[in-house]
Order: C-alpha cells, then sequence, then structure tokens
C-alpha cells in the first residue's frame, strides 16, 4: 500500500506545477521575492514606502455554485477569473490596490491538465487586475470528493494610502451615482440559475438568438475585474467617494454598504440597458423583479457615487479605459438604504 494506492497521486501533483508554471510567470511584479514552489510567498513593499500611511486592504472569496456548469461543460479555463475578480473588486471597492493573489483548490482527483487550466484562468485575473499569483495550493480529497469536481477559493492583498481610502463617510445628498456595466450574471446567485435552468449540456449548449450566445457560455462569462477601470477615474482627478461591488445580494444588500447613515440612493431602472440574460432568468424562472434586483448585479457591477460636477469626467475615464458607464442615480436625505424606480 502507498499514498498513490489510497488515492492522492502526488506526482500528478508535480505536474501540475510544472504545467502552471508558465500561466504563473505571466503574473510577476518586480516585488515578488523568490520562486515559485517554496512553503511560502514574498512580497517586498519597499515600493511603497514614500505613503504617508501605507495601509493593507485584504479580499477572499470562491466562485460558489457557478463552478458546476464548468464541471457539466468541462470548461474550466474562464472560473479562475471569476475567483480572482471576487476578491480584487472588493479591494479595488476601498481604493486600494491589489498586490498579490493565492488560490486553493480541493479536487476529487488531481488532473494536472485540468488543474494548469484553472490556473491559467486564475492567472489571466491577476493579470488583469496588475496582482502577482505567488502561490497557491492544490489538495487531492479522494474520498470526499467526486473525482472529476474541485472547488476553488483564494484570497488577495492589496494596498492603499489610508487618506486615500474610499469609505462612504462623505456621501452627502446630491451626490450622483455612476453604474459601470457588468459582464453578465457574475459569479453569484447561481443557486437559483440552476433551478431557472436545466443543468444538462444540451440545455446549456442552446442558442438564444436574444443572447447572441448560447446559454451556457453567458452563464459561464467571467466577472469583470475593476481594479484598472477603478484606477484610471482616479487619474482622471476624481475623488470617487464612495464604492459598491455589487455581487450576492444583490442592489439592495449592496448599495446601503457604501452609505452613512442619514442618506440614501436612488437608481433609476431605466437609466442602463439590462442585459438579456437577466430577462431570460426573470421569464423562464417567473423570478419576480424584487427578487432579481435582491439577487443579481443586473447589469451594473459596480456603483461609484461622486460629485455630481464629476460625471462627465468619470463616465469618461470609464469609457477610455474600456468600460461602459450610466449615470443611473443620485444620493438624497433620508433613512439609510436604496430604492430601485
Amino acid at each position: 500500500m502507498d499514498y498513490k494506492n489510497s488515492g492522492v497521486d502526488i506526482e500528478a501533483g508535480y505536474k501540475s506545477v510544472e504545467l502552471m508554471k508558465k500561466h504563473i510567470a505571466k503574473t510577476m511584479r518586480p516585488e515578488v521575492l523568490g520562486g515559485i514552489g517554496g512553503f511560502s510567498g514574498a512580497f517586498s513593499m519597499k515600493s511603497f514606502c514614500d505613503m504617508e500611511e501605507p495601509t493593507l486592504v485584504s479580499g477572499t472569496d470562491g466562485v460558489g455554485t457557478k463552478i458546476k456548469l464548468a464541471f457539466i461543460l468541462d470548461k474550466h479555463d474562464t472560473i479562475g477569473i471569476d475567483c480572482v475578480a471576487m476578491c480584487v473588486n472588493d479591494i479595488a471597492c476601498g481604493g486600494g490596490e491589489p498586490l498579490f493573489f493565492l488560490d486553493y483548490i480541493a479536487c476529487g482527483k488531481n488532473i494536472p491538465e485540468k488543474i494548469a487550466e484553472i490556473v491559467g484562468g486564475v492567472a489571466e485575473g491577476c493579470s488583469q487586475a496588475g496582482a502577482a499569483l505567488i502561490g497557491g495550493e492544490t489538495a487531492e480529497h479522494p474520498g470526499l470528493m467526486p473525482e472529476d469536481e474541485y472547488d476553488l477559493a483564494g484570497f488577495a492583498v492589496g494596498i492603499v494610502d489610508r487618506k486615500d481610502m474610499i469609505t462612504g463617510e462623505n456621501i452627502k445628498p446630491g451626490d450622483a451615482l455612476v453604474g459601470i456595466a457588468s459582464s453578465g450574471v457574475h459569479s453569484n446567485g447561481f443557486s437559483l440559475v440552476r433551478k431557472i435552468f436545466p443543468m444538462e449540456k444540451e440545455a446549456l449548449n442552446t442558442y438564444y438568438d436574444e443572447l447572441g450566445t448560447t446559454l451556457g457560455e453567458a452563464l459561464l462569462a467571467p466577472t469583470r475585474i475593476y481594479v484598472k477601470a477603478l484606477k484610471s477615474v482616479k487619474e482622471a482627478g476624481v475623488t470617487i467617494k464612495g464604492c459598491s461591488h455589487i455581487t450576492g445580494g444583490g442592489f439592495y444588500e449592496n448599495i446601503p454598504r457604501m452609505l452613512p447613515e442619514g442618506v440614501h440612493a436612488n437608481v433609476k431602472k431605466d437609466s442602463y440597458p439590462v442585459p438579456p440574460i437577466f430577462k431570460l432568468m426573470a421569464e423562464k424562472g417567473y423570478v419576480e423583479e424584487h427578487v432579481m434586483y435582491n439577487t443579481y448585479n443586473m447589469g451594473i457591477g459596480m456603483l461609484l457615487a461622486v460629485d455630481p460636477r464629476d460625471v462627465e469626467k468619470t463616465i469618461g475615464a470609464l469609457g477610455a479605459s474600456g468600460e461602459k458607464a450610466y449615470l443611473v442615480g443620485e444620493i438624497t436625505a433620508g433613512e439609510k438604504g436604496v430604492t430601485v424606480c
């Protein structure tokens, strides 16, 4: 009896590491110390010594049950982007610059090519965010997980000068709300998605004219990473007063998180185009409108509160960075919360 006979293939682990090295190399930053394969990742903070009060910010998350679609379609090259996005977008919400990322993959059986494909997506997400992939772990769990399944999670660490943190404390009545378009469902609410649509390959490979693609491709579209977009707004000289990453809980849970007491966010539903995937979901699943806005991003992945005089500059900067942005509402005096009307 040996470890391989118990279900853990050490040699497969070695091969996975070799296959993923080319992906990891593309994410390197000059601050990264040491190579790949050590017991820990090291990152020099020397470059940030000129900050008045350098402050570390962090985020951790997984992909949730969206990963089930990757199993069914045997498509694993973008799910890693989702994992990175869920972490670095939260860091960007606080005004931070993501520095590095680490992932954790738990699998029933280590298939090196599949693991490398997953990590390739993680590396792509890191590249989009400007973060280095400095480490991770792949754990084989025979008997605990089916051989063809895995779970993916990760965490990121970023930095911000404390004076530049986005806290929402200065949001006031009259401020404008600018929404940045999402790429689709992103990585939230898939437990409901899986009740709306049959989770079968044939159904997911069905082409819908209104989507312009298959259902599976629309649902697996990776979460948009907004790090560079928010940086472009800052570089345009705009102060972002508040920022909300629209994830699980949709508009009603996430927008109030950026608000101080005494102000209310008002979002106009007709101020931007709602992507057809949400309309299809509501129709096929008989999902009430309030539930949709309480579960999904409904086409707005990130919401910014800015001075009304900065709206044009904000939307212009976002457009120049490749994002679609819209004036979607305003802040009024009132009880802390949000109205979608």
